[in-house]
């Protein structure tokens, strides 16, 4: 498969990085994920952690190279890392869940697979437009969508920050909101981000920087621009972008090949 992909994270404004990123790939597919731990709860990075190495290690052992029905992969997998989140919380007696919002997205066969739960977001940029992007499970989301706040107001009212779905939460309100397939084509960019990155942007800025140039400049211009605007505010900010192609490196592996960000 031929691709450029390139992750980041910044710790912002705040005392600890709770986000964490990876993606994973074979000759015929590629995995990204991003899971934005918590803050409000106990120990978010370490379920940022459990839902990504639970990705990895679902895609190491089904991707031969392939991956068999990418809707249910994904959808299957996100529970199991609720499950887990929820299990090391009990073994481990934190006297609560720790909590993660998560989102992964799997290329393959020409078309491209989403599922998420809670406000980090998935975008499929193509030709300086939004494609598509995933619908936030949130507080201020379900208020825009019964008219009470604009999409604009979203991004600035103070409640903006109270999810309504995540890995690790309460077990009866736990739901995995996931994509048909759609068809993707050379030149699409594929970007995952947690609300610290698409927060402070305008869909149209990302969608129009990460269509020219290299993807680490792209991508760290982008993370500039979000930090320089919230300055001390500024969250965790987070993303791994893909941009397919035939004029991208083509990835060969005979094995699945899996990266996480490295946070030491």
């Amino acid at each position: 498969m031929k691709f450029a992909v390139y992750q980041t994270s910044q710790i912002g404004g705040r005392k600890y990085n709770q986000d964490r990123v990876a993606h994973a790939y074979t000759d015929e597919s590629l995995l990204l994920v991003l899971a934005d731990g918590m803050g409000g709860h106990l120990h978010g990075e370490i379920a940022a952690q459990i839902a990504i190495h639970t990705f990895m290690q679902a895609f190491a052992q089904v991707a031969k190279p392939r991956v068999p029905e990418p809707e249910i992969f994904l959808r299957d997998v996100a529970k199991l890392s609720h499950h887990a989140i929820i299990r090391y919380a009990q073994e481990n007696q934190l006297g609560g869940n720790p909590g993660t919002t998560c989102v992964a997205a799997l290329v393959q066969d020409g078309f491209v697979n989403w599922a998420h739960a809670g406000d980090s977001r998935f975008y499929l940029l193509r030709d300086k437009t939004v494609a598509a992007v995933t619908h936030d499970h949130s507080v201020v989301q379900q208020w825009a969508d019964w008219g009470i706040i604009t999409h604009d107001e979203m991004k600035t009212h103070p409640d903006r920050n109270k999810i309504t779905n995540c890995l690790g939460g309460v077990d009866e309100m736990f739901y995995v909101e996931a994509s048909d397939r759609v068809p993707v084509q050379s030149g699409d960019v594929l970007l995952l981000c947690s609300d610290g990155l698409w927060s402070p942007l305008l869909d149209k800025e990302m969608a129009e920087v990460l269509a020219t140039g290299a993807l680490p400049s792209a991508l760290g211009q982008l993370v500039e621009v979000a930090l320089y605007r919230e300055q001390a505010r500024a969250d965790n900010t987070t993303a791994v972008a893909a941009r397919l192609g035939d004029v991208e490196e083509e990835h060969k592996a005979d094995m699945p090949m899996c990266m996480v960000l490295d946070y030491r």
